[in-house]
């Protein structure tokens, strides 16, 4: 290896060291080549150190940069090769000098020294107390390297107590802690994803203060929802021998997690974002922070005054949270998989309440309503759909077709009703089926068969048929009046010679027409007759016959109404069975307000009795009952 010279060759300061490679000495200083790997500028300068070397005018903070790649950047080289100057020699470290410095106490990544007033040797008075000597920066550093603390010195510290010559332990070098990095994070690039709480406004300017502006934002397609943030690795940090302090790795997340139905990941140089796919309602999954947009909301967090206020949506809604008491739904297909104890309202999709309705509403204009827990004490109306539940308590219940395994005390009517158990309730419809039917303590069962009521329609069709049969008598008289009159002899032969004239069967000479037309003349007055008994014979047919269209459309619609029965299977206790008719003209008979339905099924005694008894069985139906 060749040796650390000075740019004329001569010995760098006097060093009795071998040189090292990576440092040079010149006329201006001590130049390092900061290019090298950190492993052989360390062995260059640790060996200049070992052979009883140190650097006089150490730029320590260079040294440390060159190093460990730590404080101020490098300065620039006036040579403008890359090399940095950091002292201004290589001097031997003299050993009588050495012999001043003591040893540092380590602990816990610190280095400790005692400074006191230090003495050399007097060779003139060996046994003397030596001539007062100080420590030296530049030689206290070299002392510190050869004991093994390579970094981390506080040379201030040490300068300023070397200057004092006060006696004490001081703290010359710390070792420097790595830092940490951080780790990958999402953040959120669209405002769209933000809630807005704040109280809907009504188109009066009033705040709905029940109504929240936009509890669930919409989302339209290719937005940008998330970003990834990449991870920021740590910063190293060194021990005091100068080993390395690896900072712990970064966690990292797959933005793919977040990644919900209607979203997807798209890498692009400008980062890694979640993109909706498609336009629709914006949901967050608490449990797994997964992002999904679609045409139905999500929602876990329920329904209340604090969580989402009265709700109208243009699409489907799912609920896994309680909807509470006076707090209203309105959308489309609505699930809820909680209680229910306020209002669900459907435009027309399937209503599905997994749970209880507890003293709540329900309500499908076009679709069905299914409730799989209880209901108690609340309303339900499927105006154009079924209704099937499992167990019922004091409610009133509509529908198109209604379902249910247990009633009890409940008020019940639509055109089709099917119940496993009725107990104490008021049933009503076209086509009933109970299986079981017993009163419950003081609510009497009672049953109403709806048989539509002709009585308007056999009204009409008697004026009707009395109608056509004066419009056939008086068509009958226009006819026999014609006959009569056309029956004249001179009318029938000028209609016969008028015939033949008109289709050229006759052509009359100009001798004959002066004749012809003294005939015409003649019979004019009895030909206007005809006419006009004629004109009346064709109205009156022309009548009967829409008459007669009239009374066969009125018996379709009498005989067409179909045929009403009602079949309890098990009558265990004292129950009332009647017709109750009512006029298909008035729309669907379930198809009315609760409080309506509840005052026309309890208390009324209208109606024919079918069958009153505490046992056995009954069936009815209307068409046998007309036979």
């Amino acid at each position: 290896m060749p040796a650390a010279t000075t740019n004329d060759g001569s010995p760098a300061g006097g060093a009795a060291s071998m040189p090292e490679y990576g440092v040079v000495q010149r006329e201006d200083g001590v130049f390092l080549d900061p290019s090298l790997p950190r492993a052989g500028l360390m062995a260059a300068i640790d060996n200049i150190f070992a052979a009883n070397n140190y650097f006089a005018g150490l730029d320590y903070a260079v040294l440390l940069r060159a190093l460990y790649g730590v404080g101020a950047p490098l300065p620039l080289n006036p040579h403008g090769d890359g090399w940095v100057r950091f002292a201004s020699g290589i001097v031997p470290f003299d050993r009588a000098r050495r012999q001043l410095y003591r040893a540092v106490k380590l602990d816990k990544g610190m280095a400790e020294y005692y400074f006191e007033p230090v003495y050399l040797d007097d060779p003139g008075d060996p046994g003397g107390s030596g001539v007062p000597a100080r420590l030296d920066l530049d030689e206290f550093v070299a002392d510190l390297w050869t004991k093994g603390i390579r970094f981390g010195i506080d040379l201030d510290a040490v300068r300023a107590a070397i200057a004092s010559s006060q006696s004490g332990r001081l703290v010359v070098a710390r070792k420097l802690d790595a830092l940490p990095g951080q780790d990958a994070r999402v953040i959120e690039v669209s405002d769209d994803i933000h809630r807005n709480d704040a109280p809907r406004q009504l188109a009066n300017g009033k705040l709905d203060l029940n109504s929240f502006q936009n509890r669930f934002p919409q989302i339209k397609e290719g937005v940008r929802l998330l970003k990834k943030l990449p991870r920021v690795p740590g910063t190293a940090g060194y021990e005091l021998n100068g080993n390395v302090i690896e900072p712990a790795v970064p966690a990292d997340l797959d933005l793919q997690a977040y990644c919900g139905l209607g979203t997807v990941v798209q890498r692009t140089p400008d980062g890694e974002f979640l993109v909706s796919q498609q336009a629709g309602f914006l949901t967050v999954d608490r449990k797994t922070s997964q992002i999904s947009v679609g045409g139905k909301i999500v929602s876990h967090d329920g329904v209340s005054v604090k969580t989402t206020g009265n709700l109208q949506l243009s699409g489907d809604y799912e609920e896994f949270g309680e909807i509470q008491e006076k707090r209203v739904i309105e959308g489309d297909s609505i699930t809820v998989h909680a209680d229910v104890f306020g209002t669900v309202v459907s435009r027309g999709g399937a209503v599905v309440l997994n749970r209880n309705l507890v003293g709540g509403t329900a309500i499908n204009k076009q679709g069905s309503i299914t409730v799989r827990g209880m209901v108690s004490g609340a309303t339900i109306q499927a105006s154009g759909g079924d209704v099937e539940l499992q167990r019922a308590e004091n409610s009133v219940i509509s529908g198109r077709a209604v379902r249910i395994e247990h009633a009890i005390n409940c008020e019940i009517v639509g055109e089709t009703v099917e119940v496993g158990q009725a107990e104490g309730c008021a049933i009503a419809g076209r086509t009933l089926a109970i299986e079981t039917a017993a009163p419950r303590r003081q609510s009497e069962m009672v049953v109403f068969v709806q048989v539509p009521d002709s009585a308007r329609i056999n009204s009409v069709l008697a004026a009707t048929a009395v109608r056509a049969e004066q419009l056939e008598q008086a068509a009958a008289r226009y006819k026999a009046e014609v006959d009569r009159l056309a029956g004249q002899p001179d009318v029938r032969k000028y209609m016969r010679l008028a015939a033949s004239v008109r289709k050229n069967e006759i052509t009359l000479t100009p001798e004959q027409v002066p004749a012809f037309q003294r005939m015409a003349k003649a019979v004019g007055p009895v030909l206007k007759e005809i006419g006009k008994a004629s004109d009346a014979q064709k109205a009156a047919e022309l009548e009967l016959q829409q008459s007669r269209e009239l009374v066969a459309q009125l018996e379709r619609q009498r005989d067409g109404a179909g045929v009403s029965r009602v079949a309890v299977r098990s009558v265990q206790g004292d129950i009332q069975v009647r017709a109750l008719k009512y006029d298909p003209d008035d729309g669907s008979s379930w198809d009315l307000p609760a409080r309506d339905i509840k005052a026309r099924l309890r208390g009324n005694t209208a109606g024919a009795p079918l069958f009153s008894g505490s046992a056995g069985a009954f069936e009815w139906d209307s068409e046998h009952a007309r036979a």
